[in-house]
């Protein structure tokens, strides 16, 4: 199947083109007292989306009936200038007047990343129905090493089958993380990759060309099964595709 791909003219095009797409789908009818779930992910990209979402969308987003999860996270405390949950707090999370009730961040102040990222799969099983969840939406973003949210290639995380949540060690600093696992991503309804930037127009042609199993690289193994996945890319980032 030929990979469903968005090409925005640059960054800022791009930020505002999946912010109006991030709208529509949480805008879409629910059945009486139903929820939206949207999985966040970090990196300057998103924090231009989360900036568009808090800015030109305050007033059009379904605040109340959207639940707020992460793909995965920095195992740093939540004012951590490197944590996921301060990107989006400072991008979108003070700006919007969603009840603090509907945000779920990972846990980072436990001693045993293990336990926190036990303690994340009971929020999770308690906020979606087993015995797997489903996500609305999850927002996704690509390193140039091929890797997603906390995926890294080589990873133990990714041969796993049965948690919802997983530790993983990235290459840089910080390098504990928490992340959701493939399993848990290949049940959304509807996956967002956001790629952009001159630097993985290679990397981005070698995983819409590659095969998911085995896996060279995470990215490429984000297939749902019952979902769809849109890349969304910039022109410089989009240069090296056919």
């Amino acid at each position: 199947m030929r990979p469903d791909i968005r090409i925005s003219a640059d960054g800022d095009r791009l930020a505002r083109d999946v912010a109006r797409a991030i709208v529509e789908r949480l805008n879409q009818p629910l059945v009486p007292g139903g929820s939206r779930s949207l999985c966040l992910a970090g990196g300057q990209t998103p924090r231009d989306l989360y900036q568009v979402l808090a800015t030109e969308y305050r007033d059009t987003i379904p605040w109340p009936r959207l639940h707020l999860f992460w793909g995965d996270e920095r195992y740093v405390p939540p004012d951590d200038a490197q944590s996921n949950y301060r990107l989006v707090r400072e991008s979108l999370l003070d700006h919007v007047p969603i009840p603090k009730e509907n945000v779920h961040p990972m846990p980072t102040n436990l001693p045993d990343p293990n336990d926190a990222a036990a303690a994340y799969e009971q929020t999770l099983r308690e906020r979606l129905s087993p015995p797997w969840p489903r996500f609305d939406l999850v927002l996704l973003g690509m390193g140039s090493d091929g890797h997603t949210a906390s995926l890294f290639p080589g990873s133990p995380a990714l041969a796993e089958r049965t948690r919802w949540v997983a530790t993983s060690r990235a290459s840089v600093e910080p390098r504990v993380r928490l992340t959701l696992t493939l399993p848990v991503l290949n049940r959304a309804a509807l996956v967002f990759f956001l790629v952009a930037g001159a630097e993985k127009a290679d990397i981005l042609r070698r995983v819409l060309a590659g095969p998911s199993e085995p896996v060279p690289y995470p990215a490429a193994a984000v297939r749902p099964e019952d979902g769809r996945v849109v890349w969304w890319v910039d022109q410089q980032a989009a240069r090296s595709l056919p």
